[in-house]
């Protein structure tokens, strides 16, 4: 994927000798290790190869290089030593913060978000996904051109297809990217409206909506093919499912649902990415039910946990929204935490235990789902003449209106009730 504006090619090069560095500012739900682990899992993703691996205490982040000068000290002698091309941070450089630490160490340096960034790039398949990946990274590198570029104190002159009279090349490349972005936007809203349509179709027919939801590599594309029979990436790597894919299903009782696989979450998601996926994501936002997989044998799972419900909140998914826990990898688990998981899910209707790879506890899963879609509410998108008070009592009065706006001169209403209300709805005299 071309943007224009890409960094170094060698910056991620696969196979290059890597440092991953956790600045520890205290108040984390988990431990240096784990934190390093799953950076450590991040760069691996896309090729990178991890050598050295380094915890670092704060008190107080530096303006100019985030840690200490000691602590720079220290790795600079490390990447030096183990002659090392690049310095992951787990934690969000500015770019000031970022190009003093590469004059330093000597090495290119990235942070949290820039990995993220470029294992999305990677993994992106449909032209939707990377029309998302590339607006996240312009996003990204609008803010970094004073570091990423070595051209920009010169000035154009007042001719050409670009820049007026003393425009400098870096408000040149701003503008430039700034057109770009709106171009993306533009052909997202297409995305997004095109979205909206086959969702209102299927909500018309009526079928449910089941998203999987998790943690990356918490194994929820192994446990849609198992559920669907479909043949999704499935592998044991951070982001392995990047673009959403839905199928066809049928429940017990339920002649036909859609199932939808999403992108996994991560802790400290960046802001761009959720911004740019939001056409995506609404898949999850308007499902009728979710499951969250989460990877019980992660010594990390509850912080996981945490992580994934914050995200859902961040992109606006009803707390009222019914969901199942399916707390999967019972497989990994020794026969004292296997017994413990077992007791613990028994004390609650929402949980379920499974293995998606062995397929022990699926048939139980299926059957809550079942379960929970007949008897609960769902959402629906209603269009009504505006002048039709009267049908808008009526949903008022037996679901919950969850939105409600003006399109194409009819009243459109989102809301959520019992499949037996929507049908005395549809059928009214």
């Amino acid at each position: 994927m071309s943007t224009g504006f890409e960094r170094d090619p060698d910056e991620f090069a696969r196979g290059a000798r890597a440092l991953v560095v956790y600045p520890d500012m205290g108040g984390s739900s988990r431990d240096s290790e784990a934190r390093l682990e799953e950076t450590a899992g991040l760069a691996a993703a896309i090729g990178i190869d991890v050598v050295e691996r380094a915890a670092v205490r704060l008190r107080q982040p530096k303006p100019g290089t985030l840690i200490g000068s000691g602590q720079v000290e220290a790795l600079a002698e490390t990447v030096r030593d183990g002659e090392l091309q690049l310095a992951v941070f787990d934690a969000a450089l500015t770019p000031v913060q970022q190009r003093n630490l590469e004059t330093a160490l000597g090495c290119k340096v990235i942070d949290r978000t820039g990995l993220i960034l470029e294992i999305f790039g990677e993994r992106a398949r449909t032209a939707e996904g990377r029309l998302q990946v590339e607006l996240a990274h312009l996003d990204y590198q609008a803010g970094r051109l004073v570091r990423s570029w070595t051209h920009l104190e010169r000035q154009r002159g007042g001719f050409g297809f670009l820049g007026g009279p003393g425009e400098t090349q870096i408000e040149a490349d701003r503008r430039l990217i700034r057109d770009r972005m709106a171009r993306l936007r533009r052909e997202l809203d297409q995305v997004s409206r095109t979205r909206t349509l086959h969702r209102d179709r299927r909500q018309r027919a009526p079928w449910p909506v089941v998203a999987l939801v998790g943690y990356t590599n918490a194994g929820k594309s192994t446990l849609f093919n198992r559920l669907t029979g479909a043949e999704v990436m499935a592998e044991n790597l951070l982001f392995a499912t990047l673009d959403p894919t839905l199928r066809q299903v049928s429940l017990p009782g339920i002649d036909k649902a859609i199932l939808s696989d999403t992108v996994g979450f991560v802790s400290e998601l960046p802001t761009q990415l959720v911004a740019a996926f939001k056409a995506t994501l609404e898949e999850v936002v308007s499902a009728d039910l979710l499951i969250h997989v989460r990877d019980i044998a992660h010594p990390d799972s509850e912080a996981q946990r945490v992580d994934v419900e914050k995200v859902l909140q961040e992109i606006g998914v009803s707390e009222q929204t019914p969901r199942f826990e399916a707390w999967n990898k019972l497989d990994l688990l020794d026969d004292e935490r296997r017994e413990d998981a077992l007791a613990d899910a028994a004390r609650r209707e929402d949980v379920r235990v499974l293995s998606a790879l062995t397929g022990e506890g699926v048939d139980a899963l299926v059957e809550g789902v079942a379960a929970r879609l007949t008897e609960g509410h769902r959402r629906y998108t209603l269009r009504l003449d505006p002048a039709d008070g009267a049908a808008a009592a009526w949903l008022h009065q037996h679901g919950e209106v969850i939105d409600q706006h003006i399109e194409d001169e009819q009243a459109v209403y989102e809301v959520r009730m019992a499949p037996r209300d929507y049908e005395r709805f549809v059928t009214r005299g």
